[in-house]
């Protein structure tokens, strides 16, 4: 950012715009504006840095990680791969693992293994030190918060989710006014907890210029999370989740007088009447700074499908301004994903995210549709197959039926396919 503001044009700029399809200098005013990010840690390299923000094609993230209950080490790293080979922009690795030193070795593994950038929600971490070493969460202690950051930005992480905007006085107003799910977020909560239990603020509210040094040294990111986003439609849009990012408003602003990129996340459960409203107000107070929403999901009575539900609010978010969503899987609200559950999560949103790239963008970025739809005219089955987002499930399904590749029609209207009706009928009229 510091570099933007200056004039100077650095190679990930250069490789973003070429990515984009658009000028560098559109790209270096972006940053310079903080209206785009490049998340991208001085201490890793990227073969392909992105871009998100405004003007930009909408970007996907793939959450991945560990749990108590089930822990294997290899299957997040595969779960991972199988993200960024379906789609997925970047990782997040939102392991909690075992032991503290499981959560390390994970994320130390994604590091080294996966070139996308990497975000972290350290307070995780933390979390489980705490527990390790005090038997409680609400044993945090302030300095290990930010020992985490700096020990996960020493190792490459690109980005951080920290709850800085969740105040005491928001925790103060939740315990007299309850909400259907109350905090929902992990980390959220893991802070609200601590204030109420220690009856301080919160640390990273408190201390964010320390946070804003620890950026200027590693050059990482800044994603500002909405510890209170709705975990339910009826919560959506209330008191609590404005007032956060209000807070969070004021920490982007702070974080760009000092050079820093910063994004700010968002819900979350919201109707879909809702969702135009809340990216409008996001936009609005954080002056267009990147918009980074989970879901939203619409409806909460699809278990099972809810990375449908979360495609339907993503897409209404992208027309509205969202510059970035995270994805779904069907095991939300379940359980730990599978390695389908995290294809199928990544290829809804990305549907989603090239859905409202085509409504903004048109011919830059459509040409993946032309070339599908000139397959579909020609009846070129293995270039319609290639062109599919997911072309294993398009072969799978087209010859099920015993078809050989040799059959120039599918089994769904055989001889009396329209296209090559009419192709048939143009070649005899000539």
């Amino acid at each position: 950012m510091k570099l933007a503001r200056t004039g100077k044009i650095t190679k990930e700029m250069q490789t973003v715009a070429e990515k984009e399809s658009v000028d560098v200098e559109f790209i270096r005013k972006g940053i310079a504006k903080g209206r785009i990010i490049i998340p991208k840690s001085n201490k890793r390299d990227l073969e392909s840095p992105i871009g998100i923000g405004k003007g930009l094609f909408i970007k996907i993230n793939a959450n991945i990680g560990s749990s108590k209950n089930v822990f294997n080490i290899d299957e997040e790293l595969e779960k991972a791969k199988i993200a960024v080979k379906y789609g997925a922009d970047t990782i997040m690795d939102l392991s909690t693992g075992i032991t503290e030193s499981d959560v390390r070795e994970i994320r130390n593994k994604i590091l080294k293994n996966i070139n996308v950038p990497i975000g972290t929600v350290p307070i995780y971490q933390s979390g489980l030190r705490a527990l390790e070493k005090k038997g409680a969460i609400i044993h945090m202690d302030e300095d290990d918060l930010f020992k985490v950051i700096e020990e996960q930005a020493k190792e490459g992480v690109d980005f951080f989710t920290i709850h800085a905007g969740l105040t005491k006085e928001i925790t103060d107003f939740l315990v007299d006014h309850p909400r259907i799910m109350g905090i929902v977020s992990r980390g959220g909560t893991f802070l609200a907890a601590w204030m109420l239990h220690n009856e301080k603020e919160n640390p990273f509210y408190k201390k964010f210029d320390y946070l804003i040094e620890m950026a200027k040294d590693y050059d990482f990111t800044l994603s500002l999370g909405d510890g209170c986003r709705p975990g339910s439609i009826f919560d959506s849009t209330d008191y609590i989740q404005i007032r956060e990012l209000m807070e969070i408003s004021k920490l982007v602003k702070r974080a760009w007088k000092s050079d820093i990129q910063v994004m700010v996340e968002g819900p979350g459960h919201v109707p879909a009447n809702q969702i135009e409203e809340n990216i409008k107000i996001q936009k609005s107070l954080c002056e267009e700074a990147p918009f980074y929403v989970l879901g939203p999901l619409v409806t909460d009575i699809a278990p099972g499908y809810d990375e449908i539900v979360s495609a339907i609010g993503g897409t209404i978010a992208g027309l509205s301004g969202a510059d970035y969503l995270c994805y779904v899987t069907p095991s939300e609200h379940l359980g730990l994903p599978n390695r389908e559950d995290v294809k199928r999560g990544v290829i809804a949103s990305r549907i989603a995210a090239h859905a409202v790239d085509i409504a903004k963008y048109g011919k830059r970025a459509s040409k993946w549709d032309y070339e599908m739809d000139l397959a579909r005219k020609n009846l070129d089955w293995k270039k319609m197959i290639k062109c599919a987002i997911d072309p294993e499930l398009a072969e799978k399904i087209h010859f099920r039926d015993g078809k050989s590749e040799n059959t120039q029609v599918c089994s769904m209207c055989g001889e009396f396919c329209a296209i090559k009706l009419l192709d048939d009928c143009l070649k005899h009229k000539k």
